[in-house]
């Protein structure tokens, strides 16, 4: 018999090792395990509540879907038959109850207008959207920031000038004026760009489904005539969404710049002969980095989730389409599985936002 009696590990200890190998990959991303589930469950809290409002407003506010199926003329009795097919019969409060548990066993309940399963309607839905504001964030986004940096080192000039004019007028102008004088210009005067006729000329087929995107996939597949097709079906919408992510980011990206360049690390650096590109997108713009990010990742969200009136304007078979139909035909299921869809969006940007906020800067990450 041994004569320490602590020599062996107890059960509890070596559970607690246990616990600390599990914790160390999540340390190593600079998170703490209770810190992640307690950002986790207010996300949940914050994506219920929103959902539950929406519930509520949808069933006050917006017109009785049964006269959709029947009409305003119809019998008391052919209403109710349609109110208890649509599952509305029941009081509001056991309604409510059905709907939480459906969301939790992931079933958002099926379309009025469709008869298919929200979740699938929306599936079907998303590449549509993601390659719309994908190549809208791309060109925005990279477009901005290099508008910015050469407004900021031309301040004054004619090119500063330009990128504010272009910069104000998108951000004063509504962005379904701008998708309409598009039209009006490139497709009903020039005709140079196919009009608002979906992802594709009418009658051509999409290509056979790896992505989603009708762009890669036609290139995957060597169709290069299909891609080219479905690229010029894309320029005039993401023109118009990209403008909306542009103007913002190059106006922040100005500010910041014409302040980077007056400080005396810069003064230092084109001392010691460092291109002049690098001291412009290495030093002068890294400082307004985090600002901009944090500008981008609303930006993100909102083309990805708020693209209505866009996706309406161009005839574009998206998430955003679909959720205006199902609002003007009060489809209950579908306009709560859209700002589901929306808020989880939301909650998964900040999230990420976050963590690169604790991987740039070391105080966010102490907190």
């Amino acid at each position: 018999m041994s004569s320490f009696p602590n020599s062996q590990p107890t059960a509890s200890a070596s559970g607690g090792r246990r616990m600390a190998r599990l914790a160390r990959p999540v340390a190593q991303f600079g998170l703490n395990s209770r810190s992640v589930l307690a950002k986790t469950a207010s996300a949940v809290l914050v994506i219920v509540l929103i959902v539950s409002l929406t519930f509520l407003a949808s069933r006050v506010f917006t017109a009785d879907p049964v006269n959709l199926f029947v009409g305003n003329s119809a019998s008391t009795e052919t209403r109710e038959k349609a109110r208890e097919e649509l599952g509305l019969a029941d009081p509001l409060p056991v309604q409510y109850l059905k709907f939480l548990g459906g969301l939790a066993r992931g079933d958002l309940g099926r379309s009025y207008l469709t008869g298919r399963p929200v979740s699938a309607d929306l599936m079907s839905r998303l590449p549509a959207t993601i390659e719309l504001g994908l190549y809208a964030l791309i060109l925005g986004i990279s477009g901005g920031i290099v508008a910015g940096v050469l407004a900021a080192v031309n301040r004054g000039g004619i090119l500063d000038a330009a990128v504010r004019a272009v910069t104000i007028g998108a951000l004063s102008l509504p962005q379904f004026w701008i998708g309409l004088m598009l039209l009006w210009l490139f497709f009903v005067n020039l005709q140079w760009l196919p009009g608002p006729s979906g992802r594709l000329p009418i009658g051509m087929s999409p290509p056979d489904r790896i992505t989603g995107l009708y762009v890669v996939d036609a290139l995957l597949h060597g169709q290069t005539d299909l891609a080219i097709r479905a690229l010029r079906q894309l320029v005039l919408p993401v023109i118009t969404l990209a403008l909306g992510v542009f103007a913002p980011i190059a106006r922040l990206v100005r500010s910041a710049m014409v302040e980077s360049l007056e400080s005396d690390y810069i003064r230092t650096a084109r001392a010691m002969g460092i291109p002049t590109a690098r001291i412009w997108f290495a030093y002068a713009l890294k400082p307004g980095l985090l600002s901009v990010l944090t500008i981008a990742a609303g930006l993100v969200g909102w083309v990805l989730a708020g693209s209505v009136l866009v996706e309406s304007i161009f005839a574009w078979p998206g998430i955003g389409q679909f959720a205006l139909t199902a609002i003007k035909s009060s489809d209950y299921p579908v306009i709560q599985g859209f700002v589901l869809y929306v808020s989880v969006v939301y909650v998964v940007i900040w999230a990420i936002l976050e963590y690169v906020y604790s991987r740039i800067d070391p105080r966010v990450r102490a907190q």
